[in-house]
């Protein structure tokens, strides 16, 4: 063998040894298992998987354009998130907000007046919240005009069904 190769494996020996070398320093640190990884994102949905939600969803959502509520959600992207798991940002993740307590998203700061709202959100709560948020509910902190068009929040309603886990009302 050259004595290159063999200076090298030499090497190579000595730094895998040094790995893990140290014991723990105490037998809590042994003990400690590591955290749990972080559930797996849902796979995307197909447009065939949400056209079969569309079709299940009762009127006149089940009618709902979902290009047309994608876009009019684009209004809202900047402070919501929709994926299970979500973070909140300037507003609460919308995953699951329908048949969801008002102001309950763990871990967001609601105004007193969404803490003391007592309802569920289903479509015709947010449609009213969605075409004025400060007359729906006075006192809460949404700054958001709201969506005037009727067509626009059937859309986007329909839209939240499909990409919040909607199960029924």
């Amino acid at each position: 063998m050259r004595p290159s190769l063999v200076c090298g494996l030499a090497v190579l020996a000595l730094a895998a040894c040094s790995q893990n070398a140290e014991a723990p320093a105490s037998d809590e640190a042994a003990t400690d298992t590591p955290p749990a990884p972080a559930p797996a994102p849902r796979p995307e949905m197909t447009p065939e998987q949400r056209a079969v939600v569309l079709a299940s969803l009762p009127a006149p959502y089940n009618a709902g354009d979902l290009e047309n509520g994608r876009r009019t959600f684009a209004r809202c992207r900047s402070c919501h998130t929709l994926a299970e798991g979500g973070q909140n940002m300037t507003g609460p993740n919308l995953w699951g907000v329908f048949g969801r307590r008002a102001g309950s998203v763990e871990g967001f700061r609601y105004s007193d007046a969404m803490h003391a709202a007592d309802f569920t959100w289903d479509a015709e709560h947010l449609d009213g919240w969605l075409a004025a948020p400060r007359d729906f509910l006075p006192g809460n902190r949404m700054a958001f005009a709201g969506v005037p068009d009727e067509t626009d929040r059937r859309d986007l309603i329909a839209y939240l069904k499909v990409e919040t886990g909607y199960a029924s009302e």
